[in-house]
């Protein structure tokens, strides 16, 4: 089959490599028929990722059709069309029973594209198959399932969930890629007061506006003062920071309330430094995270309702054979416009 493989930063080829098989009894084989690129790839094609090793196929985001299920897999039978997570669970540990199943201790959490190879290939092996695919209904585009895989769940999980958004709350969402416009989306099912997004490209502050975010602010624009001027000097009630470089991380602990949440959701490469000495008396509440999926099954109840924007996320098409493009133009976002790229078999 083909497929999109890290030689090491930097360098990736869409190769010719041998076709997955059936390791596990839980095992399933999915015929990818859309998949897409994470800003987590383009971590791991910078070197911020090293445990991926060179010759790993990419990709943790896919949806496609059931080719060959282990003897083990209950659930999913050839021929099912699904959504394959980001995430696989072995549903026993301690983790699993507890639905943290990125933090999976039997061989799951972050594996595709990471650990095993993943998605952004004509077929993937997919671990754990009962737990880590999801049946889609038909009427559920495979464009728009494709946002369930991870950003929304992300989104939703580590930003919203972990920010614990309430309605009225003053919301500050630091980067607006997939991410952050898929947290905008998320945070407007709680009824927050006001969201602001803020971020360097004017393309991405406009997809903000169009998703629900009240306010928008350049970057390099005095983000502090306009956050002080809107809440009264206090500070938002929930920061989101979804960029993963150690400036962004500081401004969200500077535009923070006493008593209030930063959420963390961008993949850091880079130390950042955590302020104790003006932070240890404003009570806040600072989370880490990784997305456990154990979010999808509403979210997708929700996609299929309409309930979600997930449409609007989208800015680009490609066939699979041009993985490398699709590539390119992700990665000059701010060049390209482009949010969210779609990849589809010819």
């Amino acid at each position: 089959m083909r497929a999109l493989v890290f030689h090491g930063p930097g360098q990736s080829s869409w190769d010719t490599v041998p076709d997955p098989a059936i390791q596990q009894p839980t095992d399933a084989i999915v015929r990818v028929d859309t998949t897409t690129i994470c800003g987590t790839d383009l971590h791991i094609l910078k070197g911020d990722v090293p445990e991926v090793r060179p010759g790993t196929v990419l990709g943790h985001e896919a949806v496609g059709v059931i080719t060959e299920a282990g003897d083990a897999v209950g659930a999913f039978q050839a021929g099912d069309r699904v959504l394959v997570s980001c995430i696989s669970g072995c549903g026993r540990c301690r983790y699993c029973r507890e639905g943290a199943y990125g933090q999976c201790l039997s061989g799951g959490g972050w594996i595709l594209g990471h650990l095993v190879d993943g998605t952004q290939a004509e077929y993937v092996r997919v671990p754990f198959a009962d737990l880590s695919l999801h049946k889609l209904p038909d009427e559920v585009p495979s464009e728009q399932a494709i946002l369930l895989s991870d950003i929304l769940p992300t989104a939703y999980e580590v930003g919203v969930l972990n920010g614990r958004v309430t309605p009225g709350d003053t919301v500050v969402i630091v980067g607006a890629g997939p991410i952050g416009l898929a947290a905008v989306a998320t945070a407007r099912l709680y009824s927050p007061g006001r969201i602001v997004a803020v971020d360097l490209a004017r393309s991405r502050l406009d997809a903000a506006k169009r998703l629900g975010a009240d306010d928008v602010v350049q970057a390099e624009e005095d983000v502090e003062g306009f956050v002080r001027g809107i809440t009264g000097g206090l500070g938002a009630d929930v920061v989101m920071e979804a960029v993963g470089v150690p400036q962004s991380f500081e401004l969200c602990t500077r535009i923070v309330r006493p008593g209030g949440h930063v959420a963390n959701i961008g993949v850091h490469g880079k130390p950042a430094a955590l302020h104790l000495e003006d932070l240890w008396i404003k009570n806040l509440t600072i989370t880490t995270g990784l997305v456990d999926t154990s979010s999808t099954p509403a979210l997708l109840r929700m996609l299929a309702a309409g309930r979600l924007p997930a449409a609007e996320l989208t800015t680009h098409t490609f066939a699979l054979d041009a993985m490398e493009e699709a590539y390119d133009v992700f990665s000059r976002a701010a060049e390209t416009g482009a949010l969210k790229v779609v990849i589809n078999r010819s």
